[in-house]
Parts: C-alpha cells; structure tokens; sequence
C-alpha cells in the first residue's frame, strides 16, 4: 500500500478522504487495498481513515487494539458503542465527503460491502458517503504488466483447451465411440494440468437442455450422453 498514491487518488476525485471499515471480516477489499494480514482475528469493528492529506488514523476496539499496527497512522481505542460513535466523530472532524465500500441502490454489489447500519452512522454524523468503486478498480484490481501478460498468455491456453475439447467430441463421434459431458469435463482438466493452468472450479460441459441451467455440472455418476446434432455448451475459467 502507498499512502501517497492513494491520497492522490483522493484529491483527484474530490473527496476529503477514504474510510475503510470493518467487522468479522466482511470486507475483503480492505484488507487486500490495505495489506492487512489474513491471519488477524477480526470479530470487533475497526476503522481506518485515509485523508486526502495528512498522515492516516485508526479507531480499534480495545479487546483488539493491535488489528492494524501493521498500517500507519494514530490510533484511537474504544470499548463502549457511545465511545465509538465519539470517536468516530472525532476521526472524521472536518470532513464533508468521504468514500466507503457503498454502491448507491447496489448497482455494483461487489463493492456494495459497507452495512447500511454504519453508512447511516457515519451520515449522522455529517458526513456525505460517495462510493470508492473508482479506487477500488485502481488499487485492486488494476494489473501490472506482468500480470497482464500472464492473463493474455492463459487466454491462449485456456482457448486451445477448449478447441481440443470440441476436436475430442467429434473425433469420438465419428468414429463411433461413446462420449458424455463427463467425459469432456475431465479432458479439458486434463489439458489445464498439461498446460500448466489452475482453476478454482471444473469446467461446465452441458448438453441440449442442461445448457440452460448456468450451474450444471456433470458427474462420473450423472452424465448426459453426446450424440450427433446435439447442442453442447462448453464454459471455462
């Protein structure tokens, strides 16, 4: 995380600053924009304000006041909720217009991360909340160029897996062998593991009727024949 990259982002938009908030790890944007290790126990609320200048501050629960002594900044503690919204106040002490993790309406539910409860608790307190989907897509989700390349390069793997997989199914066909979905989801697995390409998740092969249905997944145990003229969909990621 840079401090000076980010509040120059701040500036650029307009705002006052970037508050970043959390609770039993709801955020996941946060931590990663932030660096904040994936071990720490987080089952109290924190908060980690960004001005647009200035150094950062914190407000921490003191049952885990060390949850963000990895980030710079002054902290505050608090134990009651009054000393918290106090606090709070306090943090944002001249501010206007911050950004959270707030979609207006959820048009953009990935980013839509902040509860409605404290998005009307920091309103309360003055404060206009606009959304942070912007900085978000530069500090997260921006790629490097090495990353770029790396994505550009499994594009071409994962596209001649599925060729091959289409190459598979008519060669069984015509001459005359059987074939199921199944069959064709675990050559395309196979073709990832030669090709050097990891998934979270199996490819989705479905046939005819099943196409319709976005979460098929073939099984050893429940598997649609192939034949000729069927329609099959083939989905990878």
């Amino acid at each position: 995380m840079n401090i000076e990259t980010i509040q120059d982002a701040i500036l650029a938009s307009g705002l006052d600053g970037w508050l970043f908030f959390d609770h039993h790890r709801r955020d996941p944007l946060a931590y990663r924009i932030l660096g904040i290790p994936g071990h720490v126990t987080a089952t109290r609320r924190w908060y980690y304000f960004i001005p647009a200048k200035g150094a950062p501050r914190k407000l921490v629960h003191r049952i885990e006041s060390q949850i963000l002594d990895a980030l710079p900044g002054s902290k505050q503690a608090y134990s009651s909720w009054q000393e918290q919204h106090t606090r709070l106040k306090d943090m944002l002490s001249g501010c206007s217009r911050i950004a959270m993790q707030y979609s207006p309406n959820c048009a953009i539910p990935y980013v839509s991360l902040v509860d409605a409860g404290t998005v009307e608790l920091v309103r309360s307190l003055g404060v206009e909340i606009v959304s942070s989907a912007n900085m978000v897509q530069e500090f997260e989700a921006r790629l490097s160029e090495k990353q770029f390349a790396a994505h550009i390069e499994a594009g071409r793997r994962v596209d001649r897996a599925r060729r091959e997989a289409f190459e598979f199914i008519g060669q069984r066909i015509r001459s005359g062998e059987r074939i199921n979905d199944y069959d064709v989801k675990q050559f395309i697995l196979k073709q990832f593991e030669q090709n050097g390409l990891t998934t979270d998740h199996g490819p989705i092969v479905a046939v005819n009727e099943h196409a319709s249905d976005p979460h098929y997944e073939p099984t050893s145990d429940a598997a649609s024949p192939i034949r000729r003229g069927d329609f099959v969909l083939i989905d990878m990621w």
